[in-house]
């Protein structure tokens, strides 16, 4: 009943020890705080906040338009309405490396279990479209040493994701990781990669756990998780799935209603009131007061 039963101190215990197993840690994305309620109830490990989820939910495209104040928000909806560890998705840390402390910060006061910090120039661009531009290693390991500095609790996973794959090549997107691991990162995130020897060539170069992004539509291929982990990946995301979905299933709902005059064609699609209410609990909060659940569901 409202908020997660655990603390975020334990939430992030949870995610450092599930890292270091040897079992590939499955997060979809959660758009929304109910998706996250979701997510915990289909049995995945963790729940994931994009940031061009979050750009996309405001109307807007990815280009650096969100705050520091608009991510933190929404990451505190999600993450404090499930028990699974919760990961965002915080850019380029919102300026400069003392931006980026702020940034660590606010998102560990907002109960994330990890963040991570790219290597992309201000403004920044989706990680799968062309004509990125990346800060030189210095700069790069400025912004990851800034994050670790400030975090205060150590559990708190501070993740390093490189676009630089896609600039100038896997050799130099190589020599990043390694760089980014030096200055402190506890994980990498290497953004685009073009096949699986390339994830093998990472995981082969750092020894700090891997992220893979199975994002659709994107560079990558879209690899099963047999595949991720027979190559050592430790945890993949689905960043943006949940949302397409949602949002292809509501463009064809209203193209019904034009269409047809009623969506009760599409009603057999659509979660039931029962279904919604039990993914809330509803029945829970009956014991503060007997008012709120009275009734039966059909």
């Amino acid at each position: 009943m409202l908020y997660s039963s655990l603390t975020a101190a334990e939430k992030r215990a949870t995610f450092r020890s599930a890292l270091g197993s040897a079992k590939l840690q499955l997060v979809p994305g959660a758009f929304n705080p109910l998706s996250a309620k979701l997510i915990q109830d289909r049995g995945f490990d963790g729940v994931y906040i994009s940031g061009a989820v979050i750009a996309a939910d405001l109307g807007l495209p990815d280009i650096g338009l969100t705050t520091l104040t608009e991510v933190a928000n929404r990451a505190k909806q999600i993450s404090r309405m499930t028990d699974l560890p919760a990961l965002v998705d915080a850019d380029t840390g919102f300026g400069e490396p003392m931006n980026v402390a702020r940034t660590v910060q606010e998102l560990e006061d907002a109960g994330v279990a990890g963040l991570h910090i790219e290597d992309q120039v201000n403004p920044k661009r989706c990680g799968h479209l062309d004509g990125k531009a990346v800060v030189d290693a210095n700069t790069a390991t400025k912004r990851i040493r800034a994050a670790v500095d400030a975090r205060r609790d150590p559990n708190l996973l501070i993740m390093a994701r490189t676009d630089i794959r896609a600039v100038d090549g896997l050799a130099v997107a190589i020599d990043r990781a390694k760089a980014l691991v030096d200055a402190g990162a506890d994980a990498i995130f290497p953004e685009a990669m073009k096949d699986l020897a390339e994830f093998e060539a990472i995981r082969a170069a750092v020894d700090v756990p891997i992220l893979a992004n199975m994002t659709e539509f994107g560079k990558s291929e879209l690899f099963t998780n047999d595949q991720l982990a027979g190559v050592g990946i430790n945890l993949v995301i689905y960043p943006v799935s949940l949302l397409r979905l949602a949002m292809g299933a509501a463009e064809r709902g209203l193209d019904t209603i034009k269409r047809e005059g009623s969506l009760n064609s599409e009603v057999p699609n659509m979660q039931t009131r029962a279904r919604l209410y039990e993914l809330l609990d509803y029945e829970a909060y009956n014991a503060f007061d007997t008012s709120v659940f009275n009734f039966t569901l059909s």
